[in-house]
């Protein structure tokens, strides 16, 4: 598919969206198929060739919606609501073809920005704390996660560090199994089943408190189970307090229960997956009072906010709890800006070892790994440092962006065929950019040593 196929398909795609939401009311909300349905109607294996997009959307209807369940049928009162928009689907379309992968900020600087910018927007709309907020200098600040099984484990996880750490510095005798053994994770018996498998996830023992008559976590019984479990010597370091929960949207008691989590120096999360969204009305932010004494806090706007799925803002009072807890800095993801906010196609193989055979055929440079698919990894045949120059180099030029690893303690630099739309002459050009940036890193070092022995 070239770019003027990409513009008629997409308008066609854009009128099959718009009328499927249109007509979404005349579907049947709940498919009436049987379980293993679709695997009769498929082919076995993959097309050799090419099926026309006609005979794809005509598949769809006749294969695909018929076991398809209408989530955003008028019909539709099951599970929680899932949201969507016509301006949340373009905006999907221009982050597909972006493409960028913001894991760091220097892999996008726009895509850790905009993130941070966005969820201090969110949380002002909220009312949280000032201390949730990212600003300028703040400590805290937002991430945006998958879902609110992975924030309340990205919570549990960093409580876990926490504490192993601060109990070590104490005691350095104690190891991480020694602690780990101890620690003891609390959560509503109303509490979502993804906070068990946290605890599961995350090795540690997760209780139980029971709630009361609105199937609410009280003061008393928090308390009561963080005694019993202190005397029989385990270690209390996480609270899971849910406002709407799944079963039946009932509210832990925040103003009960935060300040037992301050007291007892326990990390307190805030699950806020599907009413979180209405904190933002004046007449039901008083369901969020008490969020002062938590740690992170957690809510989808996936669910009522417009946003497609999956978009589940966390917020954390420290963001160091989070960074530290599982900052890794392998030598390719390392960057000038390394403290800069918070935190699918195929490769093209055989232009991968044209760019093999290239270096080969230079002896001032090595091939440091075997070549199998779309990445090589090479180097100037010298130091870690005369490498790291070339790396600086070529990348201070913007011609082409590189990023290194290391090999056995080897600087490395890594060459990913990585664009769609790459061509064997882009290679051959970045190969005559890399060899000229190496001319000049060489002679630099050859001027240096004659300086030295002179």
């Amino acid at each position: 598919m070239n770019a003027s196929e990409f513009r008629r398909r997409g308008k066609e795609m854009v009128d099959y969206v718009a009328d499927y939401l249109e007509g979404i009311e005349g579907r049947q909300v709940f498919p009436d198929v049987d379980p293993g349905y679709l695997r009769p109607l498929i082919p076995t294996t993959a097309p050799q060739e090419p099926e026309t997009f006609e005979a794809i959307i005509e598949d769809i209807e006749k294969i695909i919606m018929p076991g398809v369940t209408h989530w955003h049928s008028p019909y539709f009162f099951a599970y929680f609501p899932t949201a969507s928009s016509y301006p949340a689907m373009l905006a999907d379309m221009l982050c597909g073809a972006i493409g960028c992968i913001g894991f760091s900020w220097a892999a996008s600087p726009a895509c850790t920005e905009l993130e941070t910018v966005m969820m201090d927007w969110l949380g002002k709309m909220l009312q949280l704390p000032e201390a949730f907020l990212a600003g300028e200098a703040g400590e805290g600040g937002g991430v945006i996660q998958g879902t609110a099984s992975e924030a309340t484990l990205v919570a549990l996880l960093a409580a876990r560090t926490k504490v192993t750490r601060h109990l070590q510095a104490a005691s350095p005798e104690l190891t991480q199994a020694a602690i780990m053994e101890k620690l003891v994770a609390y959560a509503s018996d109303q509490a979502h089943s993804s906070v068990e498998k946290a605890g599961l996830i995350g090795g540690v023992r997760l209780k139980a408190i029971p709630s009361d008559g609105k199937f609410a976590m009280r003061a008393s019984a928090l308390q009561e189970a963080l005694e019993r479990d202190k005397a029989a010597g385990l270690i209390p370091f996480f609270v899971v307090a849910t406002l709407g929960t799944t079963s039946c949207c009932s509210f832990d008691n925040l103003l009960e229960v935060g300040p037992i989590c301050h007291k007892e120096g326990l990390w307190l999360h805030v699950d806020a997956a599907y009413a979180g969204s209405a904190f933002i009305c004046p007449e039901f932010r008083h369901l969020l009072n008490g969020v002062e004494f938590a740690d992170s806090f957690n809510f989808n706007p996936h669910k009522w906010l417009l946003v497609n799925f999956d978009c589940s803002a966390m917020w954390v009072k420290k963001r160091t709890d989070l960074t530290g807890a599982f900052r890794l800095d392998p030598v390719y993801l390392r960057h000038s800006h390394q403290d800069s906010g918070l935190i699918t196609d195929y490769r093209h193989v055989q232009l991968s070892h044209a760019f093999e055979a290239l270096v080969r055929q230079d002896t001032r440079f090595e091939i440091c790994a075997e070549v199998i698919l779309g990445l090589v990894c090479f180097r100037l045949k010298g130091s870690n440092k005369l490498n790291e120059a070339l790396l600086e180099s070529i990348n201070s030029a913007k011609k082409i962006h590189l990023v290194p690893c290391s090999l056995r303690d080897r600087f490395v630099l890594r060459f990913a065929i990585c664009s769609r739309t790459v061509e064997l002459a882009h290679v051959q050009l970045a190969w005559e950019h890399i060899q000229e940036m190496a001319a000049t890193v060489l002679r630099a070092q050859g001027e240096e040593k004659a300086e030295i022995k002179n």
